[in-house]
């Protein structure tokens, strides 16, 4: 199982360029970046990519409701350009409070939108043209991208539609608010649908603490609209958790080990830190991870 990093792009830009080039020297596999009211990951990939030589890029996840599939992939192909071909392409339909709160957009369908949205995505991004007039999008013609191969398109999925999805019109999938229980709930439902061999990425709140109770108590807090958002809750009902911060792994090196381990028994291919804490106590857990 490999160790990404998940990366708050909510901090001056020359700070996240400096934390993509730190975990590319520790051993991270990958660095991710969300999609909120920050820096665009794509753009910061393509910025950042000769600088952090080996590591792998991956946006989780990049809101596909505002965002026209073909316009999305002319933009991950650039970027796919620009990294040398290290770009995992991770989307999402996000949530209807968020979408229509933030850039008053409808959230109607979106199980028919994502399905419509990767039948353009995936043809656009491996070269072909998209010919879809669907029943919330459409889309024609593709992008040219001369010598570019696509980049893996993991969805962010946390119901038995959108996970068949993922396995059946994706290369995988991102999981959030879950325990290696729910984890192993995931490997089986993409697993099932696909016909290859699926990317599982699990992200997980983590950290190398002497204070695990302040830690879950300030995670908690800071997350406490996951317990609300329909899609999360209905996701943490159903692996037998009251709250999202039940998820969060805090404590001494025998904890993180054994959480990281379940994990991978559960099947995971990569788990997402995402390290909480003080600055000090973030990249503590971060060197430690990486060397399981």
């Amino acid at each position: 199982m490999d160790i990404g990093l998940w990366i708050d792009e909510l901090r001056p830009f020359p700070e996240v360029i400096a934390t993509v080039e730190k975990a590319a020297a520790a051993g991270v596999a990958r660095v991710w970046i969300g999609d909120r009211a920050g820096w665009d990951a794509l753009t910061l990939f393509a910025a950042v990519g000769d600088r952090a030589p080996g590591i792998g890029f991956g946006t989780a996840v990049t809101t596909t409701m505002p965002r026209h599939p073909l316009a999305l992939a002319a933009q991950a192909l650039t970027t796919q350009a620009a990294t040398g071909g290290r770009l995992t392409l991770g989307i999402g339909p996000s949530h209807a409070p968020l979408v229509r709160g933030r850039y008053g957009l409808p959230f109607d369908r979106p199980g028919t939108h994502t399905e419509e949205y990767l039948r353009i995505l995936g043809p656009a991004l491996r070269g072909a043209d998209a010919d879809l007039d669907g029943q919330v999008l459409s889309g024609h013609g593709g992008v040219v991208a001369p010598g570019t191969t696509a980049p893996p398109v993991l969805l962010s999925a946390h119901g038995p539609r959108l996970m068949r999805l993922a396995g059946e019109l994706a290369d995988g999938v991102l999981s959030t608010w879950t325990s290696p229980r729910g984890a192993a709930d995931v490997v089986a439902a993409v697993g099932a649908a696909s016909s290859g061999s699926p990317q599982v990425v699990v992200t997980a709140i983590m950290a190398l603490t002497d204070e695990p109770d302040t830690l879950r108590a300030e995670v908690g807090a800071a997350f406490d609209l996951a317990n609300q958002l329909p899609t999360y809750r209905r996701w943490l009902d159903h692996q037998g958790l009251d709250r999202a911060v039940d998820t969060v792994i805090a404590g001494d090196e025998r904890t993180i080990a054994a959480a990281v381990r379940a994990y991978a028994d559960a099947g995971v291919t990569e788990l997402q830190v995402a390290p909480a804490g003080s600055p000090q106590v973030q990249d503590r857990t971060v060197a430690y991870v990486v060397t399981l």
